[in-house]
């Protein structure tokens, strides 16, 4: 199995050790963090190599990796903080008051599995990347634009994982909350 040919860069002498034989050291600087639904394939070798934390998705939640996004913002340049201040607004407003997330899991089925930090994660990714020229250039948008910009990262970040008849009433349902 693949992983466990990960066992010799998880020791101490850091050199991973490739089914052909071939030998690639890593250097010290190199970290290795594995994101897992399960364990079922690993071997006590391996776990015993590798530092294990579980976290729930229940325990955590999706909050607080939202809160975070927002907390950085203005780290990342001068005028940021209407930009956070604006996206946590609409956070609240779109997504926590009307408990989004729970109408999402009992009335749509995505394509593949998901859970709630998946299409935050993903919701803040798509958003990102359409603020990210405003940010490099230190531009603060209006609050009509992040509200755009918000809606578009929240239609793709949860709708891009349902199909055509999932989708229509994800919309619906978005359609009611925006207004």
């Amino acid at each position: 199995i693949w992983i466990e040919n990960l066992n010799t860069v998880l020791d101490d002498n850091k050199i991973l050790t490739l089914a052909n034989n071939d030998r690639i050291p890593m250097t010290d600087n190199c970290r290795i963090t594995f994101e897992v639904e399960n364990l079922n394939n690993a071997s006590p070798a391996t776990v015993s190599r590798a530092g294990i934390i579980y976290v729930s998705a229940s325990d955590l939640g999706w909050e607080p990796l939202m809160e975070s996004w927002c907390i950085k913002r203005p780290d990342l340049s001068a005028n940021r903080d209407v930009e956070r201040d604006t996206i946590w607004a609409l956070t609240k407003k779109w997504l926590i008051e009307p408990d989004f997330m729970d109408w999402i899991r009992r009335n749509v089925s995505p394509v593949m599995p998901s859970n709630d930090s998946l299409m935050i994660i993903n919701t803040l990714n798509v958003l990102d990347a359409i603020i990210r020229p405003f940010v490099a250039n230190n531009e603060v948008l209006s609050e009509d634009a992040y509200k755009r910009c918000f809606m578009y990262a929240i239609a793709w970040g949860f709708g891009g994982l349902l199909d055509l008849d999932e989708r229509a009433k994800f919309w619906e349902k978005l359609s009611s909350v925006l207004t």
